[in-house]
Parts: structure tokens; C-alpha cells; sequence
């Protein structure tokens, strides 16, 4: 996503505003009050007056850099230097081509055929077809991707060179789940596996280092252009947050919606990036109160999500009333008003429905202390509605058998959705979401009319929110503090930070 912010702070004051999402927004320096005046005069930012950039990042050399083995947003910032998919997305959620020279769809939709790029790794090697099957077969068995893979029924390399991906349900737009990095056949299980991209890794004095590859195959225009990159080891976040501190890391990607996150103190540039997290309610049908069609409809009036995204989230999300990201193509904002807050709609289904005074159990996984406090809040503005709500905090195998028994009425959840916004892990009948009677074969049949027709998006949305099982709430996002003036613009986008393309569309190498 492009630059929201430029803040410059004193001691430890950190200031949590953000302007509107996907808008390039003038520097500032706060003038005191801690407020932004959108309308007031902004100094401009010094850049450096030189084309060869100086950055320095930050990694956990404990953890992994393979990408189908890590789901840490610190290493995973490294990968889209280091290794390409067959297709990138950018942040409004449309495919374009990077490793992928052409594909074929069959009439049916159902098999997809992928030509590839004349692209090298970094030891010079050229990217086959059996590159791409092994790490499209390792990203599927990976807790990261396995979610994309539903409905993909085998993958295998072609006798001209291709991949062949077959499915048993139509796609219409399967390239917007092949950001997936691909790496050396002989690599998917290493700890450090060769990639196609612009730096590789290399070993230096004190570490490693990212260097820039003078053989890179596509030459594409990066926001990074620094020819070596050190990367300093993190062992902690506090740790991390005072490497930047003292000028030692130059960028940092942080989760403002984690137990974790700790504020920074110097000197930085603030952007966002959508990572695709999902929170909602679920509501249990053996609820003596939302088996009530009427009132599960309220329920997503009752819910003040510009509260929640502000208070709880540091503004680092944003809020949703359909099942989809705001920034996809997906999401109709027309139909999504229909859901808004409306605080006097949720009190009347209350008391029409003769239920005030019912008391009510919240259920929230305790591991994540912020979702507590969000749980809380909801319960305060149900509580407002007429309901006395008690919050069910509980972890492990406690919070796993809350949910199958349906020992609760609703369910405050979490979950990272597929860049195509599928939702069949919540109403298939093996569902992995599948709580407290959610499924539902129509609306399952629906997700798959909608990946193979976009167009029935609207009718699913809406047909999930007149069965009201489901109350989305937000999607989150990271906080990417940078050093003032190392970037001119970052397009960061949903797990990737340095968004590029070949100039060239996915219709560009559809081949009918």
C-alpha cells in the first residue's frame, strides 16, 4: 500500500493516526497537539541526493527463511527479494505475471496451463517445470498456503515444459493464488533455498547479507536499489525496535494488532499493508438467541468497527461489513452499506424478539490478549442492545473443545483469508471453520458458483449476511516504519513489501 504517514517524534510519544487507505498523503511533522490538520501546509522531506541506496534489514536467524516453512512477517519480508511466484497482486487484489510467460484455461475452467519465463536462479541455473511442481507441491502441505489449495486436484510439469495444475471445482482467476514463491526443486526443504529473484544471500564477516544479482533476468524497476543489503540478527521485538532506534535497521515490519508489538520511539516514516487477517463473529444456531434469524441480522448493526479498528488496532485495519477485503474487487461498498453500525436497529430486534435481560457467552481465545479486550468491547455494545453478556476467555484444548461442543453463542474468530476471498472453510460441511452449525449447502454452493464466476460475489455476500451465521467485523494490517527518506515510495502489498511488475497484465499473457 502506498505512504500514509511521515512522523517525527519526541521521547516516546507515538502518534496512532493514519489517513484513508490507498491515498498518497503529504509528510508532516506534528505541530505539538498531536493531531494531523488535513489541510494544513506540509514541509517536504529531504531525499538522498544520490541514486545508490544504503538499507540495512532485519531478520531471526533462528527462524527460517523458506518460505512454505515460516509465517513470521519479519523473515517473510526478505522473500520477495529473494524469490518470485508465477504471478504477483497487488493491493487492489488483481494478478500479474512475473514468472509466467503465458497459460492456457480449458473451456471448463478446470485445468490451467502455465508457460514459463526464461528465468535463472541465482547460481545461473535455468527455472524448469519440475522447479515449479516441487514448490507448488511443498507450498500445498505448508500451514502458510495449504488454504489455497482447496479445490486443486493435482499439479505436474508437462511434456513441453509447462505446468499443468488441475482442479475439481471452475476457476475463473486461479493466478491470483500463484504469488506463491518458487524455488529450486532440489531447495524446497532447505533452510535457505535458492530463489529467481533481484539479491541473493551471502555470507559476510559478521552474518549474512543480501547482495544484488548483476545477472538478474527480468531487470524490472524496484523500490530497493541498494547493491548489498546487511541484514542484522533479531531476537526479540524490543530488541529489533531499538536496532532501529539507533540507526542500525533501516526498515521494520510490526503487527500493531499483536501481544507483541511495542511502539517506537525515533524518528520514521509509517506505511501499511493489508496481511489479509480476517476477524468476525459466529454465531451458534443452538442459541437460544441467535437461533433467531431476525436478531443475527442486528447483530452486525450492534458491532461500531471504526471503534474497534481505532482503539484496538492503532488504525491498522479496516473495518468490513462483508466477507471480503475492502481492497478487493469483491467487496461492493453499495451492498456493504446495508450492514453498517446503526446503533438503535440492534436494541429494537432485541426487544421485539422479547429477549432483554438474555444472558449471553462470548467465546475468544485467550492466547491473544488483544482479541480479549476487542471481545469485551463487543460485549459492552451488546450490552447496550439488552443483552447481558459474559465473555468466555479460554485457551488450548479448552477454547478447541468450547468450539466443537458449542459451548457458547457467539464466537469472536480469526482466520487469514485466500487473496480470492473464499469462504468455503466456513460453510462446507468439512469445513475447517465450521463451528457451532455454519454450514450451509447452499451458501457452499455459492462460494464455488462465485470462484468460477466473480460476478456472483454479490449474491453470495449478500446471501451470507441474510443468514447472518457470520458477522464480519475488519482486516488487519501491518505497520512498516521506515528510515526518513530511504524510499521515495513503497508499494507494499499482502506479503510483499516491494511490489513490481514486468509491465505486463495476466490478460496480456492469456493465451484463449
Amino acid at each position: 500500500m502506498k505512504k500514509i504517514l511521515v512522523l517525527i517524534l519526541c521521547a516516546c510519544l507515538l502518534l496512532p493516526v493514519l489517513t484513508g487507505c490507498g491515498e498518497i498523503k503529504t509528510p508532516y511533522v506534528p505541530t505539538g497537539d498531536g493531531l494531523y490538520n488535513e489541510g494544513s501546509t506540509q514541509p517536504s522531506v529531504s531525499r538522498p541526493s544520490t541514486s545508490e541506496q544504503s538499507l540495512t534489514l532485519v531478520y531471526y536467524p533462528e527462524k527460517t527463511l523458506n518460505p512454505y516453512q515460516t509465517a513470521d512477517h519479519t523473515n517473510r519480508v526478505l522473500f520477495p527479494l529473494l524469490y518470485q511466484g508465477l504471478f504477483t497482486v497487488d493491493e487492489k487484489y488483481q494478478a500479474w505475471p512475473i514468472l509466467c510467460s503465458g497459460f492456457t484455461r480449458s473451456a471448463d475452467m478446470k485445468t490451467y496451463t502455465f508457460y514459463l519465463e526464461n528465468a535463472t536462479f541465482s547460481d545461473g541455473s535455468a527455472i524448469t517445470a519440475q522447479d515449479v511442481t516441487a514448490s507448488l507441491n511443498a507450498a500445498q502441505q505448508s500451514s502458510v498456503y495449504s488454504g489455497r489449495f482447496r479445490y486443486i486436484s493435482g499439479i505436474s510439469a508437462g511434456e513441453d515444459g509447462s505446468v499443468v495444475i488441475q482442479l475439481s471445482t471452475p476457476y475463473a482467476d486461479l493466478p491470483i493464488l500463484l504469488d506463491i514463491p518458487i524455488v529450486k526443486e532440489a531447495d524446497v526443504h532447505a533452510e535457505q533455498p535458492l530463489g529467481t529473484g533481484p539479491y541473493y544471500l551471502q555470507a559476510r564477516k559478521n552474518g549474512l547479507q543480501l547482495t544484488r544479482r548483476k545477472d538478474w533476468w527480468c531487470h524490472a524497476s524496484l523500490s530497493v536499489t541498494a547493491s548489498y543489503i546487511p541484514l542484522v540478527e533479531g531476537q526479540s521485538n524490543a530488541q529489533i525496535r531499538d536496532e532501529y532506534d539507533f540507526g542500525n535497521v533501516d526498515l521494520v515490519c510490526t503487527d500493531p494488532g499483536s501481544d507483541l508489538y511495542v511502539d517506537f520511539h525515533s524518528d520514521y516514516e509509517l506505511w501499511s499493508c493489508e496481511n489479509g487477517i480476517f476477524l468476525y463473529l459466529a454465531c451458534n444456531e443452538k442459541s437460544a438467541v441467535f437461533s433467531n434469524q431476525a436478531l443475527r441480522q442486528a447483530l452486525t448493526h450492534a458491532i461500531d468497527r471504526d471503534l474497534l479498528v481505532e482503539t484496538y488496532y492503532r488504525g491498522f485495519a479496516e473495518a468490513a461489513t462483508l466477507p471480503a477485503s475492502p481492497r478487493s474487487p469483491y467487496y461492493n461498498r453499495l451492498l456493504a452499506t446495508k450492514f453498517t453500525y446503526r446503533p438503535d436497529a440492534f436494541p429494537t430486534a432485541v426487544e421485539d424478539a422479547k429477549l432483554v435481560g438474555q444472558k449471553i457467552t462470548l467465546l475468544v481465545n485467550k492466547a491473544d490478549s488483544r482479541r480479549v479486550r476487542v471481545a469485551h468491547a463487543i460485549a459492552d455494545m451488546l450490552s447496550q442492545g439488552g443483552l447481558v453478556v459474559t465473555v468466555s476467555a479460554l485457551s488450548g484444548t479448552s477454547y478447541t473443545n468450547a468450539l466443537t461442543k458449542g459451548s457458547y453463542d457467539l464466537h469472536l474468530g480469526q482466520t487469514i483469508l485466500s487473496p480470492n476471498m473464499d469462504l468455503s472453510a466456513f460453510y462446507a460441511s468439512k469445513g475447517s471453520l465450521n463451528y457451532g452449525g455454519l454450514s450451509d449447502t447452499i451458501i457452499a454452493s455459492m462460494c464455488q458458483e462465485a470462484l468460477a464466476n466473480e460476478g456472483n460475489y454479490y449474491t453470495l455476500h449478500k446471501l451470507v449476511m441474510e443468514d447472518a451465521m457470520l458477522c464480519p467485523l475488519l482486516f488487519r494490517s501491518y505497520a512498516i516504519y521506515t528510515s526518513r527518506g530511504v524510499f521515495e515510495q513503497l508499494d507494499a502489498v499482502r506479503d510483499n513489501l516491494f511490489f513490481y511488475t514486468l509491465g505486463k497484465t495476466a490478460e496480456d499473457v492469456y493465451l484463449p
